[in-house]
């Protein structure tokens, strides 16, 4: 390797990447081709295999990856998760350096950010909850929107980062802030496909040419990423998460609980939160979100 090389890797952070699933994988293969030294940790094997595949270094530890990281990003599903990886013995802030920067892009409950932040704060470890939107497709095209909740220092810092991820990189506020404007984003994804979905099964059982009737109404005040993005789903039945249900149920309770705590009303909300937990209880949880198509079929009198 060349000096000049070796002076462009030093001049970047070490990152470390917990959680390596359908978003993670793609968020540090991004990070690999921008040109960062990533150390990652996941529990399955095959997922590790990836990352040192794409050029990547696999640890067998949580704390063998962030030992000598500048930045550790966690990417899991939920507040448990965060937790789990985050405190104890084994966890990210008894094994990483003072001075390291963690940013939590997992999507959580506001106030697990805020948890977090303080218990880091007594480590020298600085957070941002940074979650992201956008999905798979997102993530591996490095367009997703992130909102960042912390300091406007430490974002600074990770902007270089955001920016080889995605596209829409905005700081909304202190810790917590990044996870409140989650959760307002899975309202309007939640409703917006829900919307789509009644949509869809209206058109198909008026007898319309489905494809087209979905191009026309995307071109005008009726379009959305969500239909841009799940027209597909819609049209081949093709429910391969994507952003599973299950994910889905759980962001809903989050937004609907932060509601309640601010006396904010979501009646629309409220109704889509019950067909999402409705859809999981009928065994549709794995499938990706675009599968409230199935559950309006049901209540359509359609066979599924």
């Amino acid at each position: 390797m060349s000096n000049l090389a070796d002076s462009s890797h030093a001049s970047r952070p070490a990152i470390a990447w917990i959680g390596l699933g359908i978003m993670g994988s793609p968020m540090s293969e991004n990070l690999i081709k921008a040109g960062y030294d990533v150390t990652g940790f996941t529990l399955e094997q095959d997922k590790l295999d990836r990352l040192t595949a794409a050029g990547g270094t696999a640890a067998g530890s949580i704390a063998e990856a962030v030992r000598d990281a500048d930045v550790v990003i966690t990417m899991v599903p939920a507040s448990p998760q965060v937790e789990a990886i985050a405190y104890g013995p084994d966890g990210i802030l008894e094994n990483a350096r003072s001075g390291a920067l963690l940013i939590d892009m997992s999507s959580i409950t506001p106030q697990t950010s805020v948890d977090l932040a303080e218990a880091a704060k007594a480590k020298g470890i600085r957070v941002l909850d940074a979650p992201v939107s956008g999905g798979e497709a997102g993530a591996v095209e490095a367009v997703l929107s992130i909102m960042v909740g912390g300091e406007q220092a430490d974002f600074d810092q990770a902007e270089p980062i955001f920016e080889a991820l995605g596209k829409t990189v905005v700081l909304c506020g202190p810790h917590g802030s990044g996870q409140t404007v989650k959760a307002a984003n899975q309202l309007i994804v939640a409703v917006n496909i829900q919307a789509c979905a009644e949509a869809v099964v209206f058109l198909e059982k008026s007898g319309v040419d489905l494809a087209a009737a979905l191009d026309v109404l995307n071109g005008g005040l009726a379009g959305s990423t969500v239909l841009t993005r799940k027209k597909d789903n819609f049209l081949n039945r093709d429910f391969k998460p994507g952003f599973r249900i299950d994910l889905h149920h759980k962001d809903m309770g989050i937004v609907t609980d932060a509601a309640r705590n601010v006396g904010a009303a979501l009646p629309v909300g409220a109704v889509v939160a019950q067909l999402v937990a409705s859809l999981r209880t009928q065994g549709d949880g794995g499938l990706d979100h675009s599968a409230l198509l199935r559950a309006v079929e049901r209540l359509s009198g359609e066979r599924v």
